[in-house]
């Protein structure tokens, strides 16, 4: 299947309420399509005066019945004869490798997220000027990486000369630790600190852990005394990070908060058409409102789905019709909400937030934070799977299930009494959901 062919086709018949048919065959009767890019749409015509009428005259066209397709604007270029054998393509960059998808341009714009947009576009067309910093913020799923990962590819490209830098919250951790074993402190100081931008994905997750806080007030005084753009994301807004410190908390809100909201039935219909398209399939109008009425919070699960469908349609080909699509839909949504995390994947979340081996954790250890590690991988077991309590005992060295309803009971008092423990198990379950998107 030729993409840019077959977007090229559904084009041209876009376009005919604007123009004659007379005007068509004239002008596009020998226009083909070369590409489809990220942001713009490359075509060839024979000859150089087709080429200036195409281009001086029907781009707008075009342009139109692209963004009715895409629900995103698009360059348009005409080659003609000469050009067509000297056009390459732009290498792909090797900055950020695997996000090259994830630019403005393919970023679907509704109510929803307009205003976050917006923002992250002002930034990355005036790094250190506009919202300094910039926090953006929503439920997992919603587009934050990707405008993270847009603002990056703009400011890389606009001013390569820039140092970019991009982390997640809990690699930042990481590092650190690393590093204080290591003696690195120096190298990991200059490594963030000498940053002309500086983006963290997941902000909450340095929330609780005081050498990483102390680290950030730092590296953000650092470069915000000199003007450097920082960007965060995070699943809430500064103010409900109960166990992140007020300093930082304050510094968090200096500039920007945009949040980003689950996209409403018109975003989630244009998310879904763009996606379609952009993989070379026109899926039929009965499934794109099927998977919107669906699927209504998450546009990574959007996203997946369009996914399987066109898996689906791959290995079943001609066989498929609208009651065999109908009912494989279903199932995907069905396995959706059936999928059960295993203990395995809970403990390892568990381990992961407290810095601690699952062999620790499973073991007979009674220091405070190992202790109270073990009893919240018990607690979201027991939560999140269908095990007894005598099958969890056993993923713990065999502890009786008399100990293991103790733990649970005390997890349970803590998170409806205790506002930070409630949310440190707010964020394991996250990432434990993360994993079964």
């Amino acid at each position: 299947m030729n993409l840019a062919t077959d977007i090229w086709a559904k084009v041209l018949e876009l376009m005919q309420p604007d123009m004659t048919t007379t005007t068509i065959h004239t002008w596009f009767d020998d226009a083909t399509a070369v590409a489809l890019e990220e942001d713009r749409f490359v075509l060839y015509s024979p000859t150089r005066f087709k080429r200036d009428i195409i281009a001086t005259r029907y781009v707008p066209f075009i342009q139109k019945a692209l963004h009715e397709l895409f629900s995103t604007d698009f360059d348009v270029v005409v080659l003609t004869e000469g050009e067509l054998d000297t056009y390459q393509q732009p290498a792909k960059s090797s900055f950020l490798p695997g996000t090259e998808e994830y630019t403005f341009e393919r970023f679907v714009v509704g109510s929803s997220n307009k205003f976050a947009h917006a923002a992250a576009r002002a930034v990355a067309d005036n790094p250190g000027h506009s919202y300094n910093p910039l926090f953006i913020y929503g439920e997992s799923g919603l587009g934050k990486t990707h405008l993270l990962y847009a603002i990056a590819h703009t400011i890389h490209n606009n001013h390569p000369d820039y140092k970019v830098v991009y982390i997640k919250g809990d690699t930042f951790t990481n590092e650190l630790i690393q590093a204080i074993r290591e003696g690195r402190n120096s190298e990991f100081r200059e490594k963030y600190r000498g940053a002309d931008v500086f983006l963290m994905d997941d902000v909450q997750f340095i929330a609780g852990r005081d050498s990483t806080q102390e680290e950030m007030f730092h590296t953000f005084n650092t470069l915000y005394e000199l003007k450097k753009q920082i960007v965060f994301t995070s699943d809430r807004p500064p103010k409900e990070m109960l166990r992140l410190e007020d300093r930082l908390k304050t510094r968090f809100e200096w500039g920007l908060l945009a949040d980003i909201q689950p996209p409403d039935y018109e975003t989630r219909m244009a998310i879904i058409k763009n996606k379609a398209i952009r993989m070379g399939v026109e899926l039929p109008e009965f499934l794109l409102q099927l998977i919107a009425e669906n699927i209504t919070a998450n546009v990574r699960q959007i996203e997946g789905t369009v996914n399987k469908i066109m898996a689906y349609q791959d290995l079943m080909g001609d066989l498929v019709d609208k009651e065999t699509v109908v009912r494989a839909v279903k199932d995907m949504f069905k396995e959706k909400s059936d999928i059960v995390p295993t203990a395995e994947v809970i403990i390892d979340e568990v381990c992961k937030f407290y810095n601690i081996e699952p062999v620790v954790l499973k073991g007979q250890g009674r220091a405070k934070d190992i202790s109270m590690a073990r009893q919240i991988a018990m607690y979201l077991i027991r939560r999140m799977t269908n095990l007894s309590l005598k099958e969890i005992g056993k993923e713990f060295e065999g502890r009786d299930h008399t100990t293991v309803l103790h733990s649970i009971e005390r997890i349970e008092d803590l998170s409806k009494n205790d506002p930070e423990k409630a949310e440190i198990i707010k964020d394991i379950t996250a990432n434990i959901n993360i994993r079964y998107e």
